[in-house]
């Protein structure tokens, strides 16, 4: 007897610690309502980053950035992440930390231009002809395999497709018999097929089928079987680098193209964009380029970015730091935020302030809904305390480990408190560590 089981379905479940995040949360006059789109408070600091979308949208914002300046574990992320979404879905969002550009394999300034050009898309649209309909009929012709008389090959394909409105027999070509053995096409089966290319792209089946190989069941197409149809895909310009660079010749086949993009190939890119764009087949889509952490920077990459965020083909810069008056990294000279002031004059500033007990409290409620634990309003309670004398990210770090304590089921005060013990706040290791030192001595 055949052994036959069930497969229970596994999926990806990983909570970011933004995913929550839908927008800014503002309503239509611009002003920050105090909880909408997963934003909880900062409301003067939404509705600045508002004026900056606008700013964004109307184009008035080129060769300008955005500096969000506040404590560490004040919704700087948040906010940018936020703005990104306010711009639309398919706009690029590219999340870099100020480290990151420092590499023995590759120059800081190649990566910032990958980054950059991450950060920008390109949506292109094009109309191809297609034939598409239900295959009432499909007759595949063989002949024998010139290497081997005993084997049988495709050698063309006579094809019926029928719509609602028309019907059209095809012959087609040994390539095409082969895509429609290999997709397993049988007649009542609806397909596409590319006039220009021959690609098969099969849609589903308009037949009631029963057992294990279920296909997707569609509606019979109406309208002529050969239509235009216009395709829409959103691309980046670093991927365009990259198939350029791909095709860049026998060292590259050989020996491997690297990990750096020449300033020819993307000077190509550019200028098949550029065409595209004129041509009305594609339209440039300007991202949002975030960098955490931007005080890492060295004075270099400041000035690669100055010049960068000048260019044409330039997305939206948003920077964020935690930092006050500090050393520009590689040099002895002091700056606001750790940045050089000819940089700072480019960048539109947004200060971000440290969040309230209630603005702590909702957050924590949020957090919970979105990672599925049930938790107890007393609970919510000891964490915005909690949240309040220590911090934010502390108080939402609490909520999984109290969850594993409570098996699963509601999690109440004494889960937070028994986490607490186990995982310790940055004040709490600080003093710790402090008094072993002091035992030393």
């Amino acid at each position: 007897m055949p052994v036959i089981e069930e497969i229970t379905k596994v999926s990806f479940e990983r909570v970011g610690s933004h995913s929550h995040i839908k927008g800014l949360g503002l309503d239509e006059n611009g002003k920050a309502k105090f909880i909408a789109d997963g934003m909880v408070g900062q409301t003067k600091a939404r509705e600045a980053a508002g004026i900056a979308v606008k700013l964004i949208k109307k184009g008035k914002l080129a060769g300008k950035g955005i500096l969000l300046a506040g404590p560490t574990g004040s919704g700087k992320t948040a906010i940018a992440m936020g703005i990104a979404k306010e711009l639309g879905e398919d706009v690029p969002f590219v999340q870099i930390s100020g480290s990151e550009i420092y590499s023995a394999e590759i120059k800081k300034t190649e990566f910032l231009k990958q980054a950059l050009r991450r950060a920008i898309g390109v949506r292109i649209s094009e109309e191809r002809k297609v034939y598409e309909g239900k295959v009432e009929k499909i007759e595949i012709r063989r002949t024998r395999h010139p290497f081997n008389p005993y084997i049988e090959i495709p050698e063309s394909v006579v094809l019926t497709l029928r719509t609602r409105d028309d019907e059209k027999t095809i012959r087609a070509g040994r390539e095409i018999a082969y895509q429609l053995l290999e997709l397993g096409i049988e007649e009542g089966d609806v397909i596409q097929i590319d006039a220009e290319t021959g690609r098969i792209s099969k849609i589903g089946t308009t037949k009631e089928e029963e057992g294990i190989f279920l296909k997707r069941k569609v509606d019979m197409p109406s309208g002529p079987v050969l239509k235009i149809k216009e395709f829409t895909y959103t691309v980046t310009l670093h991927d365009l680098d990259m198939i350029n660079a791909r095709a860049g010749g026998i060292f590259s086949l050989f020996f491997g193209g690297g990990l750096e993009i020449t300033d020819e190939v993307r000077e190509r890119v550019d200028e098949t964009v550029k065409q595209w764009v004129e041509e009305g087949k594609a339209v440039l889509v300007p991202g949002v380029l975030f960098i955490d952490e931007c005080h890492m920077f060295d004075i270099e990459a400041f000035s690669f970015l100055a010049r960068a965020m000048e260019s044409e083909l330039a997305p939206i810069l948003i920077l964020a730091t935690n930092r006050g008056r500090t050393k520009i990294r590689g040099t002895d000279i002091e700056s606001p935020h750790g940045i050089p002031i000819d940089m700072l004059d480019r960048l539109l500033i947004i200060n971000t302030e440290p969040y309230k007990k209630e603005e702590i409290r909702e957050i924590v409620k949020i957090r919970a809904r979105e990672e599925g634990i049930e938790i107890s309003d007393e609970a919510v309670e000891y964490l915005a305390e909690l949240g309040e004398k220590t911090s934010l990210r502390y108080a939402v770090q609490l909520l999984a480990p109290a969850s594993i304590l409570a098996n699963g089921k509601r999690v109440e005060k004494e889960h937070i408190m028994k986490a607490e013990e186990y995982f310790a706040d940055i004040k709490r290791s600080i003093n710790y560590v402090e008094n072993l030192e002091g035992m030393l001595r």
